[in-house]
């Protein structure tokens, strides 16, 4: 009997010491410790190298900007993408189209013609038989001189063609008082030319920015009073911007 005692006597302080057990595991979960702490733990090296390395957070919080994201990762890098940006965008876009003086800008430029030019007639000692037509700007924006004059003497029904081999490089510009000069060949030296009679009045055509597109206002020549002779062989050169081209033509 004594024996049985001995052996019952442990188990209530077994009971005893798991309900203390248990009751230290709940106490454990209530008050907040244990797997909480544990994420707090994974969590603070993270915001860590946020603030160490904010490119990081830049990506995720930046990341409909584009290329701001990678601007705040390398703002040495930014600085410079961003001052080329700036220069282009004065070069080129609304610092270009601000700046008056800028014969490239579109707001500046015009197609010469009769509403802004005045043109002359010189009839030339040499080469024999030729004339130099001599177009001045007198607008107050830079004008296009494009392609070649057309004309037409008195009624002439027919517009003389141009020598492709004088054809520039580029379009002949000309800023407010400049002048640009084309020359005509009036007839053929050998008397090879048909149909030869003498014109009084002259009327200078402009063209467009494409081939035989009208240029605007013509613009009437005076000529010598005993008038200018012209056969078939008439033609005429490109606009140019040095006279000398039309000496040596």
């Amino acid at each position: 009997m004594r024996n049985r005692l001995a052996l019952r006597t442990p188990t209530p302080l077994l009971a005893a010491a798991g309900a203390a057990l248990a009751a230290l595991a709940l106490t454990a979960c209530d008050s907040g410790t244990g797997t909480k702490d544990e994420g707090a733990a994974r969590h603070t090296p993270a915001a860590s190298v946020s603030a160490g390395a904010p490119s990081t957070d830049a990506h995720t919080q930046q990341g409909s900007t584009g290329s701001t994201a990678h601007g705040i990762q390398t703002s040495a890098g930014t600085h410079r993408a961003t001052g080329g940006t700036q220069g282009t965008h004065a070069s080129g876009g609304t610092g270009g189209s601000k700046s008056s003086g800028n014969p490239w800008d579109p707001k500046n430029r015009v197609l010469c013609n009769g509403s802004n030019t005045k043109v002359t007639a010189q009839v030339l000692s040499r080469p024999l038989n030729h004339m130099m037509l001599t177009v001045k700007n007198t607008g107050s924006k830079y004008c296009d001189l494009t392609y070649y004059p057309v004309l037409r003497f008195d009624g002439m029904q027919w517009a003389p063609g141009a020598d492709e081999s004088t054809q520039p490089q580029a379009v002949t510009t000309l800023a407010p008082g400049e002048s640009g000069y084309a020359g005509v060949l009036l007839s053929a030296a050998d008397g090879s030319g048909d149909g030869g009679q003498t014109g009084h009045k002259l009327t200078v055509h402009f063209q467009g920015m494409t081939p035989n597109s009208d240029g605007g206002a013509t613009a009437n020549v005076t000529l010598p009073s005993k008038g200018v002779y012209y056969d078939s062989s008439l033609k005429v050169t490109y606009w140019v911007t040095d006279p000398s081209d039309i000496a040596s033509w």
